[in-house]
């Protein structure tokens, strides 16, 4: 009973908010544009350090930064430099899903930014893809309209989770009737998903070092999907919404976020991109080449097949995103 005062006490606690409705015109002023005015102004900078490089791959790394730096200015950032708060104060004024999902968004943003950052020191050079881009002798003169600027748009739509809570003056909604079990599926979405992510991440690299990459890697988490990577991206995403749910924070427009990421992905980047590339670098290896022509006929892309419950790291994943929830009840007391 005690517990469930504790929980009660967490998703009930409400913050003094001058505004008691975001109309869509305020939330554009306190929110959407003066994201894509940070936003535009990281990917300028980041424009002037990759063309002053030759390294188009510094966008890479803005992808993950810009959104973690975006998170944290403005659930504390903005207290602290227009409200003279102290940055505990801040931190303290922050309700306890605020506080989770302001650490799920650094937890998710910290891992890819030394992912990505990590990797480019090693490779010493450009990514590939960009290296064929920059074929077209134009291809700095409009890069900034034609790739950073457009990525600037597409994570303003994306952070709109983990900024509409801080910035627009959100009036909390009653909780819902099953906002324990939402709050639980959000933190299992997250668990999954950012067990995907890092799962697919080590394995491949350990494939790597193991084969020299002769073969492709279709063991792990890369025997469920073809991009488990992307799809614990998807799935990380998609929990940020679903725990404004359960605390009554949900704004229609923050489902944006995880639809614009989804988009991004399946559509813009991510899985389709990436297999246009491949598909054209492993021509010159036909032993690759039949490789990748063949797991394209056995694994879907994103989404798994009911085939892949019978697959044993399907449910590793389900049980680490339960382990996750066991874990976050456990650590409740602590955010």
């Amino acid at each position: 009973m005690a517990e469930q005062d504790r929980y009660s006490a967490h998703f009930s606690t409400q913050r003094d908010n001058p505004l008691s409705i975001a109309t869509t015109v305020g939330i554009f002023k306190s929110t959407i544009f003066p994201s894509f005015a940070f936003h535009t102004g990281l990917s300028l900078v980041t424009y002037g350090v990759s063309r002053y490089t030759d390294r188009a791959d510094g966008k890479d790394c803005l992808w993950p930064a810009s959104q973690l730096a975006n998170a944290w200015w403005s659930a504390l950032g903005t207290r602290v430099v227009y409200d003279g708060l102290s940055l505990p104060d801040a931190w303290a004024q922050l309700t306890y899903s605020e506080r989770l999902l302001l650490t799920g968004v650094t937890t998710w943003g910290i891992r890819l930014l030394y992912r990505i950052a990590s990797r480019a020191v090693r490779r010493g050079a450009d990514d590939p893809r960009y290296a064929e881009d920059k074929r077209d002798p134009g291809f700095w003169s409009k890069a900034f309209l034609t790739q950073f600027l457009p990525e600037a748009a597409v994570q303003t739509l994306i952070t709109l989770p983990f900024t509409l809570p801080f910035r627009a003056g959100l009036a909390r909604a009653p909780l819902p009737t099953y906002a324990k079990l939402a709050h639980a599926a959000a933190v299992f979405l997250f668990s999954s998903g950012y067990a995907l992510e890092v799962l697919a991440d080590t394995q491949l690299e350990t494939h790597k070092q193991r084969t020299g990459d002769i073969v492709l890697n279709r063991e792990g988490v890369w025997s469920i999907v073809r991009h488990p990577n992307y799809l614990g991206d998807a799935l990380v995403h998609f929990s940020f919404p679903v725990l404004l749910y359960s605390a009554g924070l949900l704004h229609p427009l923050a489902l944006l976020g995880p639809l614009a990421n989804y988009v991004y992905l399946r559509v813009l980047g991510g899985d389709r991109e990436t297999e246009r590339f491949q598909e054209e670098a492993y021509k010159a290896d036909p032993l690759k080449y039949e490789q990748f022509r063949h797991f394209r006929r056995e694994k879907n892309s994103f989404w798994p097949g009911l085939k892949e419950l019978a697959n044993g790291w399907t449910w590793a994943i389900v049980a680490v995103g339960l382990g996750g929830v066991a874990v976050e009840k456990g650590m409740r007391t602590w955010l």
